[in-house]
């Protein structure tokens, strides 16, 4: 019997077309549809550091970097020599305990602050924050677990049931119960959420990245670490895109010098190669939870600790300290904003620019309701409201190669994450695109019927 099966090589070899196509007949044809009216459905086949090619051999910059995957660049070489020595020892063997798996968990815990010792590792961040609410509720013995409005911890059910975005959860209801929210960085909403008791577990990203590049009031974190204490409260810090020196330290909880209970880590722990994820506890919430034989397989994983993902992750957290990532991302991402800060004081469509190190949000403001908006019966402001940040992604993308993209609790703010590798010179090709971008364009009102104009024109073409 054949399967008319096609083999790596030939898959190497197949067109922009049949990729599209592909995608429209196997995996989801809405998003080949998507991105296909903005212009974003490139064909891309070759990658180095921050930048990436496509099929016609066009060269562009990559300033969206996996999310924050990919803070050593695309296709390190270190990473990829790491896993060319292990090739011949057994990948998946669940009867054993792994060896790089063990270095993986140990480096990993002298890297960490505080006295996180004990790792749990899984395939990707949702999975590692499924982990971490499991882990506050067994150790605790309690059941809520408190989560930030405008956060995103994943998509899998449980992850979802504390993303703070109902567009997300409204579909998928009922979900997990016993999670409620809080708004993020209001210390009081938080400690009247305590006072309730039965809390495991209050979750919380350090900043918040698809919420729109959200940071947090000054002296927030040491706040809530002290709330946590005196309520009997496990903090579980999502450091899944802030880790390993984004935003200019290893982990961005050292910016306020607190110590969370429970971390969630994955994204750039893989080194950009492979897929892995992870939770970092101390021992002693670690012998509440797991810490008997009869307790010890409750949370496992088939794919979890393999060999090649836990070598990558060693090499990884080599190159990120040798080459000083973080301080790279502290001095990189200063010069950026600053520059970025003198492009919002001279064009009104930017509404602010925020971030620390190389974790950045640009934020554009919404066009006044006027006489268009009564003509078109609102849709220039819902237009400028949902894809004004995917407008200036496709301007970025289609006129100067520049890939970037909207966060997704915000779309009107656009980030920039590029790998931390990122030279001055790449970071002034984009701002020479941006003040393009603006100085081409007559204020907000005329960007916004602009990239109104080049929807409908891609969407009669297609």
């Amino acid at each position: 019997m054949s399967y008319d099966l096609i083999n790596v090589e030939t898959a190497m070899k197949i067109t922009k077309e049949e990729v599209v196509d592909n995608y429209k007949k196997y995996i989801n044809p809405s998003l080949a549809k998507m991105l296909g009216l903005l212009n974003f459905d490139k064909q891309f086949v070759k990658a180095n550091g921050v930048r990436v090619w496509d099929s016609e051999g066009n060269e562009y910059l990559d300033f969206l970097g996996g999310y924050g995957a990919l803070n050593l660049g695309h296709n390190p070489p270190e990473v990829h020599e790491a896993l060319e020595k292990v090739k011949e020892m057994p990948n998946l063997l669940q009867a054993s305990m792994g060896t790089m798996a063990s270095v993986a968990a140990r480096n990993l815990s002298k890297l960490t602050p505080g006295k996180l010792t004990h790792t749990f590792f899984s395939n990707s961040g949702t999975e590692a924050v499924e982990g971490a609410i499991k882990l506050a509720r067994i150790a605790s013995g309690k059941k809520k677990i408190i989560y930030c409005k405008n956060s995103f911890h994943g998509k899998s059910m449980g992850s979802l049931s504390i993303t703070g975005r109902e567009k997300y959860q409204k579909l998928f209801k009922p979900l997990v119960p016993e999670t409620e929210s809080v708004p993020f960085g209001d210390v009081k909403s938080l400690e009247e959420k305590f006072k309730e008791g039965d809390i495991a577990g209050f979750i919380v990203e350090p900043i918040q990245g698809e919420g729109g590049i959200n940071l947090p009031p000054d002296g927030y974190f040491k706040k809530v670490r002290e709330l946590c204490d005196e309520y009997g409260v496990y903090l579980i810090l999502d450091e899944i895109q802030t880790g390993f020196g984004r935003t200019g330290k290893i982990f961005a909880c050292e910016h306020e010098g607190i110590v969370p209970d429970i971390m969630c880590l994955a994204k750039s722990l893989g080194g950009g190669v492979m897929p892995i994820g992870a939770y970092t506890t101390t021992e002693e919430i670690w012998s509440k939870a797991y810490g008997s034989m009869d307790k010890a397989l409750l949370h496992t994983s088939t794919f979890g600790g393999n060999t090649l993902a836990t070598a990558a992750a060693i090499a990884a957290m080599e190159q990120i300290v040798e080459q000083k990532l973080s301080q790279q991302a502290a001095e990189k991402g200063e010069y950026f904003i600053n520059r970025l800060k003198e492009l919002a004081d001279k064009y009104d469509l930017i509404k602010e620019v925020r971030g620390r190190g190389l974790m950045i949000g640009i934020e554009f403001k919404q066009p006044e309701s006027g006489l268009l908006d009564k003509i078109s019966q609102g849709m220039v402001s819902k237009f400028s409201h949902e894809y004004l940040g995917s407008m200036v992604a496709g301007a970025l993308y289609n006129d100067y190669r520049i890939i970037t993209a909207y966060t997704l609790n915000n779309p009107n703010v656009i980030r920039m994450e590029p790998p931390l590798i990122v030279t001055r010179e790449e970071i002034d090709t984009v701002i020479g695109a941006l003040e393009d971008i603006f100085s081409k364009n007559k204020g907000l009102f005329g960007f916004t019927v602009n990239s109104a104009k080049k929807v409908l024109s891609g969407f009669f073409k297609k």
